[in-house]
Parts: structure tokens; C-alpha cells; sequence
């Protein structure tokens, strides 16, 4: 079993940066398409963007052209970096396969936009 830590987030004003990264341990993920998703106060977790294992990429449009998913399999490693935040960015920041397996959510990384 994939074991998976968020980390990277934080508080980012509007139109700020963050770059988020989420290494696994335990079996390899190279070979399997992986996810961002985020769960907002008071709202359902949501995907956010994937990649799969040859590199192929795809966003949800409430973040396409200001996210982007880049892996690295050497290093069991999968990033998103953020720009050009919003408030409604905020929310807890997950990674998973995609489509998501219900035993490798992990504890997530807390991102906040707000000035």
C-alpha cells in the first residue's frame, strides 16, 4: 500500500504562488495516473487536476491556465504549482490516484488565500 504526504502549503495573498508536493512511499506510483483534489470548508472534496504515467495532463476549469501537475517518478514525487491564487483557492489540498483510492487519502496540506 501507497502511503502519500502532502506538503507545501501555507497563507498566500491573492495573485500569490505556492508549489505543492506530494512524495509516496511504499510501492511506486510511476506507473499509475495521479491526482490533486481539495476539500473547501463546508464543501465536498474535488479534483482538481491528474497526470498520468506518460506525462498527459488535465485541469478542472476553475484552475486551468493557473495550475499546473508535473511529476517526478524517480523521486515517487508529484507537485502543483499554483499561481495567480484566489480566496476561493482555499481549501485542504490532497493527492491520490486517479481515479482516487479510498485507503491512500493522507492528512492533505492546508492552503489559504487571503490578504
Amino acid at each position: 500500500q501507497v502511503q502519500l504526504v502532502e506538503s507545501g502549503g501555507g497563507l498566500v495573498q491573492p495573485g500569490g504562488s505556492l508549489r505543492l508536493s506530494c512524495t509516496a512511499s511504499g510501492n511506486s506510483f510511476s506507473p499509475v495516473t495521479m491526482g490533486w483534489y481539495r476539500q473547501a470548508p463546508g464543501k465536498q472534496r474535488e479534483w482538481v487536476a491528474r497526470i498520468s504515467s506518460g506525462g498527459r495532463t488535465n485541469y478542472a476549469e476553475s484552475v486551468k491556465g493557473r495550475f499546473t501537475i508535473s511529476r517526478d517518478n524517480a523521486k515517487n514525487t508529484v507537485y502543483l504549482q499554483m499561481n495567480s491564487l484566489k480566496p476561493e483557492d482555499t481549501a485542504v489540498y490532497y493527492c491520490n490516484e486517479h481515479p482516487p483510492n479510498a485507503w491512500n487519502w493522507g492528512q492533505g496540506t492546508q492552503v489559504t488565500v487571503s490578504s
